[in-house]
């Protein structure tokens, strides 16, 4: 397998985004390549510094541009050709030479220029109308599917159903959850609530028969354990996805400090259980998102990425081309064209 890294991505890089590839080289089996994209000398020297001259199963690939966080998605995708975002979309897409072809790429950069980049090279999966970012959040009641979290932050009703979609055979194929209950995130659980595309995107999704929906659903509800797939827009599952995170980091210090303050001896016993508590429920240790309904396997990092994050992101992708997730898509669209023609 070949898994293309973008190593100018991210708040951290190129140091920790180079860790973490090297970090994932030794959970990859043999014959799988890193193909890490950016300019030449800068992963050279970042390879060196790791102790690495050369490995057969490292790959660079030399890419002068490197797109800015705070660049306009769409402006810089056509006019930085040679960028690593860019250079890894056009290597993921059907059209690329089969050597060079790469079964997933990866990238803690400008998420709308990875979408972009995705969308104008990889093109959409047969049926999809809208590629969407899914993140898994995990939840004292269980792990959760978020869908969308970025990609599509006007989205059409049409497109909140089919998130539902993608988000079932993510909650199947990845967690093994054999009926995810799906629910479209709204301010009440009320049928009379919500505006008029978020009514008719209900009505959309009750009307699907290969999902198992639940109707709408609250903040609160999605961790209390109210679905198993929750579909929102991009605007509201980003916010939801950095105030989650936000809020769990903040809750784990002030649990620690108000320990320690009152009883250090106590502290000391219940630090291991706190980090615990914190691994579990860690962001770093889910890597990445993956782009669904993309023609082919992106998958977007945290702009805060740690090589960790970079190398848990690496084996997700492997296990994402491992389960064919873009197989099921299809084939669940065209089952639902068929039922509804």
């Amino acid at each position: 397998m070949r898994i293309g890294v973008d190593v100018m991505g991210g708040d951290h890089a190129p140091q920790e985004i180079t860790t973490g590839c090297l970090e994932a080289l030794d959970k990859l089996p043999e014959g799988d390549v890193l193909v890490l994209a950016g300019p030449e000398d800068v992963v050279a020297e970042q390879l060196r510094a790791g102790g690495v001259e050369s490995d057969p199963r490292i790959e660079i690939l030399h890419t002068p541009e490197v797109i800015g966080m705070d660049e306009s998605p769409v402006e810089a995708v056509r006019s930085k050709r040679a960028s690593s975002i860019v250079e890894l979309a056009q290597l993921s897409s059907p059209k690329a030479a089969d050597d060079q072809r790469l079964d997933a790429w990866i990238s803690a950069g400008n998420t709308g220029a990875c979408v972009t980049a995705a969308s104008m090279y990889m093109r959409r999966l047969p049926g999809v109308l809208r590629p969407g970012i899914v993140v898994t959040i995990p939840t004292f009641s269980g792990t959760i599917v978020l869908v969308d979290v970025g990609a599509n932050i006007e989205p059409k009703p049409h497109h909140l159903a089919q998130y539902g979609v993608m988000g079932a055979i993510y909650a199947q194929g990845v967690l093994d959850i054999e009926n995810p209950r799906v629910a479209l995130m709204n301010v009440g659980g009320e049928e009379q609530k919500g505006t008029a595309d978020m009514k008719q995107a209900r009505d959309l999704l009750r009307a699907t028969p290969s999902i198992d929906f639940q109707g709408y659903i609250e903040g609160r509800g999605v961790f209390d354990g109210g679905a198993d797939v929750v579909v929102t827009d991009g605007v509201v599952g980003n916010v939801m996805l950095k105030l989650a995170e936000g809020l769990s980091s903040n809750i784990t210090k002030a649990l620690v400090h108000e320990v320690i303050t009152t009883d250090p001896d106590l502290g000391s016993r219940i630090k291991p259980v706190v980090e615990k508590l914190y691994a579990k429920y860690d962001w770093h240790e889910y890597g990445g998102a993956p782009l669904m309904g993309a023609n082919g396997y992106c998958l977007i990092s945290h702009g805060s990425s740690k090589a960790r994050t970079i190398k848990n992101a690496i084996l997700r992708a492997r296990s994402f081309v491992k389960v064919d997730l873009n197989a099921k898509l299809v084939e669940r669209l065209r089952a639902q064209e068929e039922i509804t023609a």
